[in-house]
């Protein structure tokens, strides 16, 4: 892969200020990451298995919500566009992005719908650190069709004068091929569409950003990555595929490779020596960095550089979480 002398990071510190002006929608599929701590105490007569005494719980915003999060901490003017159930999850995760200075209009709450939501049990003894025993999913239900027809018209309301979109796809339905054939448009009419998709990254043809990991890379290219030349070939095709202008992929500790079209291709090491805490989460705060600059003015090589640097600092939190303008400027400037 062609390495490039590493410039210096101090100039891309010019682009923080600006997230102030830039407008992003994050539409996508809004999940409650729920958080439940507690105490184990003994083991139950009824199964081989840990009493655990229940000691606090919290709420985060995961999937298209931990993106939209990651924008707000930048200080991106965020308007989200989505839906959730008209349930306490529901109400709690609003509350959560409302908090986070995100606008919430376009996120519908449907009745009868139970909002997705990831519950992770976390216990230990006394006076340790809590671990992730049990992970509960409330998986989600298909998108009627009344409401898929308003997330269209809320889509479309957003974007008027945005400077940028953020698709976060987590496969749960929210993006429809109608809602991606919207996507397709705003693009077509220059407005600079990102997408980070888990599992469905082959049905997001002609936007300006994908985002896949390597497995993910694997598996919408069909490339074995562990052949010779494998990485190259598989972003090759993908991207040959989807007709992006970009193709940002994350590679865990060996950093990540930004193919954009007309350039060769630039890998990037890893910010920084620390090792990762958690990984949680760490694809939206890089897509959404990388979706903040684009939406600034940058070129694609500064949002990649700006992403790497804040993909490096969010995996050294635990769980869901995101990095602030205050945190990635002294990366930048070298203070």
């Amino acid at each position: 892969m062609p390495r490039r002398p590493a410039p210096s990071l101090a100039p891309l510190a010019r682009l923080l200020p600006s997230f102030r002006r830039a407008k992003v929608v994050v539409v996508g599929d809004f999940v409650a990451d729920e958080y439940v701590y507690g105490e184990t105490e003994r083991i139950s007569r009824e199964a081989p298995v840990l009493i655990v005494r229940f000691e606090r719980s919290e709420l985060k915003a995961g999937g298209a919500g931990n993106a939209a999060k990651n924008l707000a901490a930048l200080g991106v003017n965020v308007r989200a566009v989505g839906l959730v159930g008209d349930d306490e999850l529901g109400s709690r995760l609003l509350s959560e992005l409302r908090g986070g200075g995100i606008a919430v209009a376009g996120i519908q709450r449907l009745r009868g719908r139970v909002t997705e939501a990831k519950t992770r049990i976390l216990a230990g003894g006394r006076s340790t650190r809590r671990q992730q025993m049990l992970r509960v999913d409330r998986p989600p239900e298909p998108l009627p069709t009344a409401a898929e027809r308003r997330l269209l018209g809320d889509l479309e309301r957003a974007c008027r004068g945005a400077d940028a979109v953020l698709a976060s796809d987590y496969g749960s339905g929210a993006l429809s091929p109608r809602v991606i054939e919207a996507l397709r448009r705003l693009k077509k009419s220059g407005l600079p569409v990102c997408v980070d998709s888990r599992y469905n990254l082959r049905n997001f043809r002609g936007l300006t950003m994908a985002k896949p990991n390597e497995p993910e890379l694997e598996a919408a290219s069909g490339v074995p990555l562990a052949q010779p030349g494998g990485l190259l070939r598989a972003a090759r095709v993908l991207q040959r595929r989807l007709g992006c202008e970009s193709l940002l992929v994350t590679r865990g500790r060996n950093g990540m490779t930004l193919f954009h079209r007309g350039a060769a291709p630039l890998h990037l090491p890893a910010h920084g020596n620390k090792e990762a805490v958690d990984v949680t989460g760490a694809g939206d705060t890089v897509a959404a960095t990388f979706c903040a600059a684009i939406a600034s003015g940058a070129s694609a090589e500064s949002a990649a550089r700006l992403a790497n640097v804040a993909g490096a600092l969010v995996v050294q939190k635990a769980g869901t979480a995101t990095v602030t303008r205050e945190e990635l400027e002294p990366e930048l400037v070298g203070r």
